[in-house]
């Protein structure tokens, strides 16, 4: 398979839908619906870990979903920075921690059925609160109300299963990239 072009059917200020036309190997033409970011260039994540072997998790309302979710830090590459650079800035921004050290575990399609997007994952430990001054440097985007959820890596199942219970969504990230941290702590 392979993609002969593309038309874009409509465009946001965030995300565009797209129809990618194709063919496949026999030189069958198909068309595939996706979207893409505008303007962006990466989307990161970050597994934040404290000095105490604590995860910081996030809660936020997400209205795609019209709910709250349970996360991990994450944000786009709107600005055309270095990823790590991101990782830092958007730790800072949701969960007011910094980190001493910043490791690279993975990165791929968060959802290769329907979007372009590929995320990039860092670990961040030896996390502590952010001092004053980076705090507002990188202060919190005014449209993200984010909670920050404070939970010893040991409690991590019962903390997000407490949160599902209480009607929170738990992104499925979660559970790979927080075991895939674990092999760098």
């Amino acid at each position: 398979m392979r993609i002969t072009g593309k038309d874009v059917v409509w465009e946001g200020n965030y995300l565009r839908a797209v129809i990618l036309n194709c063919a496949d190997e026999t030189g069958n033409l198909k068309k595939w619906e996706a979207v893409e970011r505008v303007n962006c260039c990466g989307v990161i994540a970050v597994v934040p870990v404290t000095v105490n072997n604590e995860l910081l998790l996030v809660r936020q309302f997400r209205p795609a979903v019209n709910n709250f979710v349970i996360e991990i830090p994450a944000g786009l590459n709107d600005r055309k920075e270095k990823l790590v650079d991101v990782a830092k800035r958007e730790l800072i921004e949701e969960t007011g921690y910094t980190a001493g050290e910043f490791i690279f575990l993975a990165e791929g399609p968060i959802s290769s059925g329907m979007s372009a997007e590929i995320m990039s994952v860092f670990l961040a430990k030896n996390c502590s609160p952010a001092p004053l001054l980076l705090k507002e440097q990188y202060p919190s985007d005014e449209s993200e109300k984010i909670e920050l959820i404070l939970t010893p890596i040991s409690m991590l199942f019962e903390t997000i299963d407490n949160s599902r219970k209480n009607g929170d969504y738990i992104d499925l990230k979660i559970y790979g990239l927080i075991d895939l941290a674990k092999r760098h702590l």
